[in-house]
């Protein structure tokens, strides 16, 4: 192995393949490390473009990496995780794709004489936008990173993979390639499928509908306006685990309408979705905080968010999360602060002290 093996040592030249928003993002993260980064990719403008951000150099010829990180579209990360460790024989090679098992059958298919060096991985973050302009170096920073070894992978190369990963300031998580596949079927996945299925039902229906969208149908369906085309072949990808949730949905489904003129039936369905939401981990993967939604009406003009935020930390209350939407008609937006519930009563009383419009 290339690789050194104290925990305070460089991972050593890596190789990304692959210079898209995934890809960039981990070389920017290491190369901000001190880590030599080389980037590859069939395109050359991308490649060029990584470089410029600061996210590594050009792969140069007869290079021998000590790590080979493949980010590249789903579809083909099996092809090129076989490619990279035939081309590198002392790397350690990785992927940063979000289907597991797959990849590692066309490794045991193909050259099984090297599946030891490969270690499956997958930070769990990403954006809508794609490409290397969207890349950042703080894109993984607090995000869990799925280390998925298999019986047969190398202690050292396990290793280098949950350092690339606290490298890039991730929280590495150790899964089976099947685990993995079960868990992001039903945290990502199916999730998405969901927002995709309630999303076409607003295709073709009438504006007068329409204008009475509020934030709960467009928290419901952000996910929805994802690449098409990349998440065709995530889902493709792990189409088994996928259908078995789907199959459970349905059978929900099917109890849900023949029971929505049922009180006590129905109040059991939203219970449930309850019970689901407060399983959620919070923050950091540490308990969930039991929030209370405060909100706030501010003008839409240039610094009022600034001022809210400015005051919220003079009060000295933590914002868990937050929502803006527009209040139809009016020229402000409504701000939905998520705080502990034990800050929610407080918060209110200060902010109005400071002259905020707060709903009670």
């Amino acid at each position: 192995m290339a690789h050194r093996d104290t925990e305070h040592d460089l991972i050593g030249p890596v190789h990304v393949v692959g210079a898209g928003l995934l890809g960039t993002s981990v070389g920017l993260a290491l190369s901000r490390a001190g880590e030599t980064v080389w980037v590859s990719d069939v395109h050359d403008d991308n490649v060029r473009t990584a470089a410029g951000l600061g996210a590594g150099v050009a792969l140069p010829e007869g290079a021998e990496p000590a790590l080979v990180v493949v980010a590249v579209p789903p579809s083909v990360v099996g092809v090129e995780v076989v490619r990279a460790l035939s081309a590198a024989p002392r790397a350690v090679v990785t992927d940063v794709g979000s289907v597991k098992a797959q990849p590692l059958a066309e490794v045991l298919s193909a050259v099984p004489e090297h599946v030891a060096r490969y270690v499956g991985g997958h930070p769990m973050a990403g954006s809508e936008r794609s490409g290397p302009l969207a890349a950042s170096a703080s894109l993984f920073e607090g995000r869990p990173w799925a280390v998925t070894p298999h019986p047969r992978a190398e202690e050292g190369g396990v290793r280098v993979v949950e350092r690339l990963a606290t490298t890039c300031g991730a929280v590495p998580v150790a899964l089976t390639p099947e685990q993995h596949d079960r868990a992001v079927a039903r945290t990502s996945h199916l999730p998405h499928l969901m927002s995709v299925l309630t999303a076409a039902r607003l295709a073709g229906a009438e504006p007068a509908e329409l204008s009475l969208s509020g934030q709960g149908v467009r928290d419901v369906t952000r996910i929805a306006a994802s690449d098409p085309v990349l998440w065709q072949q995530i889902i493709v990808g792990n189409a088994g685990s996928v259908r078995e949730l789907l199959v459970d949905v349905r059978r929900d489904l099917d109890a849900l309408i023949g029971e929505l003129d049922d009180p006590a039936a129905l109040a059991v369905h939203l219970r449930r979705g309850n019970d689901g939401v407060a399983e959620i981990p919070g923050k950091h993967g540490g308990e969930a905080v039991p929030v209370e939604v405060v909100t706030v009406s501010v003008p839409d003009h240039p610094g009022e968010l600034a001022r809210l935020f400015g005051d919220v930390s003079a009060i000295g209350t933590n914002i868990e999360d937050l929502r803006i939407d527009h209040d139809p008609g009016r020229p402000v937006g409504l701000v939905e602060l998520h705080v502990a519930q034990r800050s929610a009563a407080g918060l209110r009383d200060a902010l109005e002290a400071r002259h905020w419009a707060v709903q009670r």
